[in-house]
């Protein structure tokens, strides 16, 4: 099935997107060298943006919850120039961190709303790819986005970095503009509507679903570079192209993940976070071995993030009276999940040899396993009692 050019539009916004969340990492040395900082306080710039995207991005939507959906795209990718702009023009540190702070409300909302426009551009049954293909957006800019930002950042100065980045969000921009239809239809939405699926045992077991089944990925992948420098003893030079490895299996794994998903939701689910349990304990065993790794890293790319696109269609079915909220806080979810399983990675590899962290992540999807669990069996219960 050809899908419509206003996805890959859609695609290029997630692209600059993910490359601006993540470009950061790799130059951390050089803004803290420039801000007058150390390391440590300029990570903070990266706690700042995941805290805007879970805080900010649901506040954003409220706010603009009666705005057409095409002018809200526009406004979220004006903000996301305009925080790129202002970054690559950081005189100083606190300048910087505003500026990501401003950049990231663009995060959660565009995800949230875009994904529900590129579901309703296709066929129901295709609603799950359609997402799966405007995600793999996000998915690339870890395979050519933040390496090549990496580069340019390195030899032209990290400000440059952001300027492409700027440019990138104009070209999303403008193919928003000339692509993405305007839905006519009367926005039937209200804050006080949308605020109303809070209320909503399902929605919070969604989250919890989205929060820990995937929360392991970043357990484990935050501290990959450390993994395989000092379990699977593979010379630093070589780093850059096993991540390579990692991110084709991610694009493979988002794309494979929405065409399951649209077989059925909750067994796709189900049937990730068993298979992901299952791989992190052969993982153990894998991360010994520099040649088996190389198959390995793509295997937990491929199967980590085959869950995403179900995570995210999941959470626009929860309450069709206020996707665009359901969509977004999923978003936030995501962001706290990473940020969760950072924490318990962290916690893991000060308290135990870094090898044995492959026992402890899977524990977080395991719960989410649960949630899904009980989240099926109330659906069913529910269908139940209305035969």
């Amino acid at each position: 099935m050809k899908y419509p050019v206003a996805i890959w539009m859609l695609a290029i916004g997630a692209f600059a997107i993910g490359m601006t969340e993540f470009v950061i990492m790799g130059l951390l040395p050089n803004v803290a060298r420039d801000l007058n900082v150390s390391v440590s306080d300029a990570g903070q710039l990266i706690t700042g943006y995941a805290l805007g995207v879970a805080i900010g991005g649901p506040i954003l939507v409220m706010l603009t919850i009666k705005w057409n959906r095409k002018y809200l795209l526009l406004t979220l990718m004006g903000i996301f120039i305009v925080g790129n702009v202002a970054a690559a023009l950081s005189p100083n540190y606190g300048f910087m961190l505003t500026s990501r702070i401003i950049t990231s409300l663009a995060h959660g909302s565009f995800f949230g709303i875009g994904s529900i426009l590129a579901a309703s551009m296709v066929r129901p049954e295709k609603r799950a790819s359609a997402m799966a293909l405007m995600f793999m957006g996000l998915s690339l800019s870890n395979i050519l986005g933040v390496p090549f930002g990496t580069l340019i950042g390195q030899n032209l100065g990290w400000q440059m970095t952001f300027v492409v980045i700027a440019i990138l969000g104009f070209i999303a921009l403008l193919g928003i503009v000339f692509f993405v239809p305007m839905t006519r239809e009367e926005v039937k939405s209200s804050m006080l509507k949308e605020l109303r699926i809070l209320k909503e045992k399902e929605m919070w077991l969604t989250l919890g679903i989205t929060l820990f089944g995937f929360s392991s990925v970043f357990a484990y992948f935050t501290y990959i570079s450390t993994i395989l420098t000092d379990v699977t003893e593979i010379p630093e030079h070589f780093i850059s192209g096993m991540l390579i490895i990692f991110g084709v299996g991610v694009t493979l794994g988002n794309i494979f993940g929405g065409k399951l998903a649209d077989w059925n939701l909750n067994r796709a689910l189900q049937l990730i976070f068993i298979t992901f349990i299952v791989y992190f304990i052969a993982l153990y065993f894998i991360q010994m071995s520099a040649v088996a790794m190389v198959v390995g890293i793509f295997l937990f790319g491929f199967i980590g993030f085959s869950m995403s696109p179900s995570l995210q269609f999941k959470s626009t079915l929860v309450s069709q009276d206020a996707p665009t909220l359901a969509s977004t806080l999923n978003q936030s979810a995501f962001n706290l999940g990473n940020a969760l399983g950072a924490f318990i990675g962290g916690v893991v590899v000060e308290s135990l040899p870094i090898q044995y962290l492959s026992f402890i992540a899977p524990i977080l999807t395991f719960i989410g396993l649960i949630l899904l669990l009980v989240n099926m069996y109330i659906n069913k219960k529910e269908q139940a009692s209305q035969v």
